[in-house]
């Protein structure tokens, strides 16, 4: 992992993997190796370092994501989500 962790990458994961692009396997990955190795970005660190924490454990069933836990991590990093809903 380069460079330092800050909202903006979190959240950018996060809708990835809202939007499909990863899988939630991936997330859980990218979380782990950001809370191994990554440096936080001073600002707002205490946020987004809980937010990647808590992706982290996506993976287990006890802390699975559920669309409001995405939403109120978003809010946390200062972001928020919106659905679009089309005909395929």
């Amino acid at each position: 992992m380069t460079g330092k962790v800050t909202a903006k990458c979190a959240a950018m994961k996060l809708a990835s993997y809202l939007r499909h692009e990863i899988s939630s396997d991936e997330l859980v990955a990218w979380a782990e190796q950001a809370m191994m190795e990554g440096e936080f970005a001073a600002r707002g660190h205490g946020d987004v370092r809980d937010v990647v924490a808590r992706l982290g454990l996506a993976d287990v069933r006890a802390f699975g994501l559920t669309w409001e836990d995405c939403e109120d991590m978003l809010h946390k990093l200062g972001y928020s989500a919106r659905v679009d809903v089309t005909a395929h």
